[in-house]
């Protein structure tokens, strides 16, 4: 058994027959593979995790650089192919994101998962 990211490889090992995904441990099914259960609908209450992908800057970053930087993935995430693709690849993208709520986002999975990390002892070396 693994957990891996859900990427655009996994699913087409998965369409093909070569791996056989029992659920995946997002919330909710995702929108390009929603006969996947999740691992909640498997009986799996606890076993939900999410992978984060965006765009991070230095502290300090000016707020006028940022806004450009938010626009500009807004404006991408409204051609419907770069969208597909990413819903293709397993992604389920934000398009109400915005930097605060990504902030809390990752503030959340720390919060979360620290307690896990002190408890079984992992060190960053």
């Amino acid at each position: 058994m693994i957990i891996p990211a859900m990427t655009g490889q996994v699913l087409e090992f998965h369409k093909a027959g070569k791996l056989r995904i029992l659920a995946v441990v997002s919330p909710s099914p995702l929108i390009g593979v929603p006969e996947l259960p999740t691992a909640v609908e498997q009986g799996f209450p606890s076993l939900v995790a999410q992978q984060f992908i965006g765009l991070l800057a230095p502290a300090g970053t000016p707020n006028a650089i940022i806004n450009q930087i938010t626009q500009a993935t807004h404006v991408a995430l409204t051609d419907r192919e770069y969208l597909q693709t990413l819903i293709e690849s397993g992604l389920e993208p934000d398009l109400d994101s915005s930097p605060e709520k990504f902030r809390r986002s990752l503030e959340d999975d720390i919060a979360r998962w620290t307690p896990i990390v002190n408890a079984i002892g992992l060190k960053l070396d």
